[in-house]
């Protein structure tokens, strides 16, 4: 549930450069949209209808339906729990407060809850004196390994709770260590992966690599063309470019659980509020679940990667159109 495929628009093609299962920003991003078409006439025409966003907005729900019948069949869902640490310093807090609003909207009790506030009593989990059906998991300590949330990893292990999105999701789909499989061609091939998938895949994964002791002096020797990330790391935490290692860093990344993908620059997108027109960097994110693509969107930012500090940053709407030629937009700077 709200799995990510995060792209960067090269020169020739789209490239995977990670993929996500707890990827936030997708309701804020629908509340974007519908701002744009509120007070945008110009982009009307590029911009989802409202229908169709409401439609959007309905599927999110339905997310959460599905992941509860998963487990839980047709047994009524009544009560639902956005759980991080210290929920309301979170910056995306305030999508916190949007699904909260979402969910009682649909007749569903909702609390966001720091997982501190949770027990597990009689096999069930309790928030004060309500029992949680599901947990809306915004943690991104994706294995629950923290002694904070031994009690959610409990209840998720004992089945006392539907947890979504869960360890299991992310070990699957997105530790990074999957990118090393999916852009090895000859070792898809021998996997039995079709030939046309496996090009696919190795067109557009960029060559990932893990790191280790029997490659470190090649990975050195190559760095200033590679992009370093822990395996089971987020955003950009701990992640860096070759050419700016230190060898005190360099050390860190042995000792770590690190893999090494090929550097593909992201695209720029000219910014001119607040202040003079700037370049930024974007990457794109397209919203999945159950095979579907259902909503892409933008984020923009200065530095090495992402973040939610760049002025003028943060996400954005990405604009389709059948008719208008955006070569330049996707390549570069020459946009409108």
């Amino acid at each position: 549930m709200f799995m990510s495929f995060d792209f960067h628009l090269a020169s020739d093609e789209p490239k995977l450069i990670e993929i996500n299962t707890n990827a936030g920003g997708a309701l804020l991003n629908l509340s974007l949209a519908r701002a744009q078409r509120a007070c945008c006439e110009a982009v009307k025409s590029m911009v989802p209808g409202a229908d169709t966003l409401d439609a959007l907005e309905e599927a999110f729900f339905d997310m959460f339906l599905a992941e509860w019948r998963l487990e839980r069949g047709q047994q009524p869902l009544h009560r639902i729990a956005i759980v991080d640490e210290r929920p309301e310093e979170q910056y995306l807090y305030p999508e916190f407060l949007l699904f909260k609003r979402l969910f009682e909207h649909h007749g569903i009790d909702a609390v966001i809850a720091d997982p501190s506030a949770l027990q597990l009593r009689d096999g069930s989990l309790w928030h004060d004196q309500g029992l949680i059906d599901l947990v809306y998991n915004r943690l991104t300590d994706f294995t629950l390994q923290e002694p904070a949330h031994q009690v959610l990893r409990e209840a998720y292990l004992e089945r006392a709770v539907v947890l979504t999105p869960h360890p299991f999701a992310h070990a699957l789909y997105a530790n990074k260590r999957n990118l090393a499989v999916l852009s090895d061609r000859p070792g898809l091939l021998a996997l039995g992966v079709p030939d046309e998938i496996s090009g696919t895949l190795a067109t557009g994964v960029p060559k990932t690599e893990l790191v280790d002791a029997d490659n470190a002096e090649s990975l050195w020797a190559r760095r200033r063309k590679l992009f370093f990330k822990p395996a089971s790391g987020f955003g950009s935490r701990a992640a860096y470019r070759g050419d700016k290692l230190t060898r005190r860093v360099w050390s860190e990344i042995l000792a770590g659980d690190y893999v090494a993908q090929e550097l593909v620059s992201p695209g720029e997108r000219l910014v001119g509020e607040p202040g003079p027109a700037r370049a930024l960097k974007f990457d794109v994110r397209n919203y999945v679940y159950a095979g579907q693509v259902q909503f892409v969107t933008a984020r923009l930012y200065q530095g090495q990667t992402t973040n939610a500090r760049t002025p003028g940053g943060g996400f954005a709407p990405v604009f389709t159109t059948a008719t208008a030629d955006l070569t330049g937009c996707v390549h570069g700077r020459d946009c409108p």
